[in-house]
């Protein structure tokens, strides 16, 4: 009869082992997704350009991006002058998603530091392209 008494500790203390182990591996599988990309959110930048003060100011990330030297920043507030200023000047609406770095050059040919809505619709053809779209706030 000990021999009984063992087998059953056995095979129940393994029927409680595999049991748990089947809850533990099945509880795991609700955490797995698909491959990483590196980022845990990743919300899209959405940018409104002020020509007049060549930057930049990301909706999403409640941040001014505006080049320092050679260097691009972005910051909670304009450099040099505030943020009231600045929102009341002209301004367009940009429509690409990235660094405004890799847009800048173009950005700056379209919308000159003394651009302005006005000024568009009675001189100049309004296009919109990659860049935005003619917005004054």
């Amino acid at each position: 009869m000990s021999d009984e008494k063992g087998f059953c500790m056995a095979g129940c203390a393994g029927g409680v082992l595999g049991a748990m182990l089947l809850i533990m591996l099945t509880g795991c599988v609700g955490y797995v997704e698909g491959p990483s990309t590196g980022y845990a959110f990743a919300t899209q930048d959405d940018y409104v350009y002020y020509p007049q003060y060549e930057c930049y100011y990301s909706v999403s990330r409640h941040q001014y991006a505006y080049r320092e030297g050679n260097a691009w920043v972005a910051r909670s507030a304009p450099r040099g002058v505030s943020a009231d200023v600045v929102t009341a000047s002209p301004s367009v609406k940009m429509n690409f998603h990235d660094s405004p770095a890799q847009h800048h050059a173009a950005v700056v040919k379209q919308y000159p530091k003394n651009w302005s809505p006005a000024a568009a619709k009675s001189g100049q053809s309004q296009k919109n392209d990659q860049h935005g779209e003619n917005n004054s706030k």
